[in-house]
């Protein structure tokens, strides 16, 4: 427990540090904003790339989806611990430089912007920290961590996303490369995302010998109301998402004539 905490605390704010102090150096025509918006992203796309590594290596030293066990289900989360705390600090930070008044960086007025504009963020992160941590750490006991595995591979979709956010702030919103990440954002939130669940379920239930469409009538309540909570906030994510590939997409009315 102790290690992993230490290493996550370590790691996560001193990866930060060493990318904005190397794109300060690589980029000096950038501002503080781009190198320290680009860093954050950064680091959450490498967070990204480890909690997938140890989601698909959980979820196949799992053959039995509820009694198998593997030591990354726990650790992980203890080093995940570190990230959420410093993940919603690199937001404040970002809001910090985006506001630019040198005079005013620590004022209410920066922090209320920083809550109105990452409410849902925020939200899911404390969720995260003070409803499925206890859950993943204590609360489950010794069962179920090929589950945990599979949330861990939720993150596939977020360094595609980080991309996306980078090539704006880089006024690269209409290259081929932003369409094409936009193309895969798409497919790996809906994939490891919102299908997740249902994989989940499904896995469940071929080892139960229950239909997908049994599975919810066959597990205990908590476990319904605990997925739908997870996944609502996917589904309005992705909705957005949609959206605004809908509006990258589209062509104007002039260049349908022509």
């Amino acid at each position: 427990m102790l290690l992993p905490l230490a290493w996550g605390s370590l790691f996560f704010p001193g990866l930060f540090g060493v990318c904005t102090w190397g794109l300060r150096r690589a980029r000096p025509a950038w501002t503080h904003h781009d190198c320290v918006m680009i860093s954050t992203r950064l680091v959450s796309s490498v967070q990204a790339v480890l909690a997938t590594g140890s989601g698909i290596i959980v979820i196949r030293s799992c053959s039995d989806v509820i009694t198998d066990r593997h030591w990354l289900a726990r650790e992980y989360v203890w080093f995940l611990i570190p990230y959420m705390i410093y993940d919603t600090y690199a937001m404040y930070l970002c809001e910090w430089y985006r506001d630019g008044d040198q005079s005013s960086r620590h004022s209410l007025t920066i922090f209320r912007n920083f809550l109105s504009k990452n409410r849902l963020m925020i939200t899911h992160h404390v969720f995260i920290l003070l409803v499925l941590v206890p859950i993943a750490q204590k609360l489950r006991g010794e069962l179920g961590d090929f589950f945990v595995g599979c949330i861990f591979t939720a993150e596939l979709s977020t360094p595609f996303v980080s991309l996306g956010r980078i090539l704006i702030q880089l006024k690269q919103q209409h290259t081929l490369l932003y369409k094409v990440n936009g193309i895969l954002t798409l497919t790996t939130f809906f994939l490891c995302r919102i299908l997740l669940f249902p994989f989940m379920y499904w896995s469940y239930g071929r080892q139960q010998g229950l239909s997908l469409l049994r599975v919810p009538f066959h597990i205990p309540f908590h476990c319904n109301v605990a997925n739908a909570f997870l996944i609502a906030p996917q589904i309005y994510w992705f909705s957005l998402l949609c959206k605004k590939a809908a509006r990258l997409f589209d062509v104007p009315p002039a260049k349908k004539d022509s």
